[in-house]
């Protein structure tokens, strides 16, 4: 039999804008790539799917012109918000990519699962994707297992120790050097005044605007730049490496309770496990792999690791104090690369990760 070939694509939306990629299977060539900084609509009905719609048509249509071809087999469209905001995507994306592009596989994903594909690829672990937001998520790769998720409920009720909850506390750290109460900054109050102005002018200046998260998140470099001179700069950084570190704890997968078969031989040679066939699962510590002491991976992904060692520094010695037994590793890619990864598995029938709707829905 003829090995699986064709075009599959990937597509990633977040709240920087859509990106969308096509890859040749099999290939060794460079994947074919586009981008714009105008992110999805998010109105009343969700996310905007004839506005996404807009910027993938036409973008999928100029990479398959480059790449000399007629249409993809596989697609997996990730998207920030798919969980709770994708209604529209999920009624429209199908049908539409299937006659436009020819898509005979589908996948519909949050931006959480792309960026831990993306990051380790279909083995199994837990991925931290920290930007502005933070959101942790983790699989054993078992059906019944699933996703387990932690965080990512925005500035107000969590995303704790992101872009986001690293500027709001420089930023309260500031003010409370201006008002002479504890735990103030000087330095920081400095910053404050260079990049926002006059103190009391800033809650007029951030409350009334929607992208207040990102505002907050802009002044979390501040923070790092004090931290190696100023002690109350150095405690927010070390208490954000505590937040990532207890979601990456909360959603590593469990050890298997005694006794319980292993995961199906296939899927564990595909994942690049071991062959457990007739294992038990005896004396597994917190992220060790069928109690053999093969760990699971762990690995942080997104734009807060720009931050350098005044945040990854005390972010590593957290992973080790909350997760001993856990093997850290460097996000391989990003989640646009996690969507290819999806797709190509789609097209070649390895698929791997879970599909567990909403955070990954095999859609035909």
């Amino acid at each position: 039999m003829s090995p699986v070939a064709g075009h599959v694509l990937g597509v990633d939306s977040g709240g920087s804008g859509i990106r969308v990629a096509l890859r040749a299977v099999p290939g060794s060539g460079p994947d074919l790539t586009w981008a714009s900084s105008v992110p999805a609509a998010v109105g009343e009905q969700g996310i905007d799917a004839r506005g996404v719609l807009g910027q993938v048509l036409p973008a999928a249509r100029s990479l398959l012109a480059r790449a000399g071809a007629q249409r993809c087999e596989a697609a997996c469209v990730g998207a920030a918000g798919m969980a709770t905001l994708g209604t529209g995507l999920r009624a429209v994306l199908p049908s539409a990519l299937r006659e436009a592009l020819g898509v005979r596989r589908l996948a519909l994903a949050t931006d959480a699962v792309t960026a831990y594909a993306g990051a380790l690829g279909q083995r199994p672990g837990a991925v931290v994707a920290a930007g502005t937001g933070l959101i942790a998520v983790g699989t054993d790769l078992t059906a019944e297992g699933g996703w387990r998720r932690a965080d990512g409920w925005g500035h107000l009720l969590g995303d704790c120790g992101s872009g986001a909850w690293i500027g709001r506390a420089g930023l309260e750290a500031a003010m409370r050097a201006y008002d002479g109460r504890a735990g103030g900054s000087r330095a920081l109050l400095e910053r404050l005044r260079a990049v926002f102005g006059p103190p009391p002018e800033l809650p007029a200046a951030l409350y009334p605007r929607a992208d207040r998260p990102a505002v907050l998140a802009s002044f979390a470099p501040e923070v790092a730049r004090c931290a190696p001179a100023d002690p109350v700069a150095a405690g927010i950084l070390r208490r954000a490496a505590r937040h990532i570190a207890e979601a990456a704890a909360a959603v590593c997968p469990p050890p298997p309770r005694p006794g319980r078969e292993a995961t199906p031989a296939a899927t564990s040679r595909q994942a690049g496990l071991a062959d457990p066939a007739d294992e038990v699962y005896e004396g597994a510590s917190h992220g060790d792999l069928r109690g053999t002491g093969e760990a699971y991976e762990v690995a942080v992904t997104g734009g807060l690791l720009r931050m350098g060692a005044p945040l990854l520094t005390p972010l590593h010695e957290e992973l080790q104090l909350q997760l001993p037994h856990v093997r850290q590793v460097a996000a391989a890619g990003e989640p646009l690369d996690g969507a290819l990864c999806v797709a190509e598995a789609l097209l070649t029938g390895s698929l791997l990760l879970p599909a567990d709707p909403p955070m990954l829905r095999v859609v035909c």
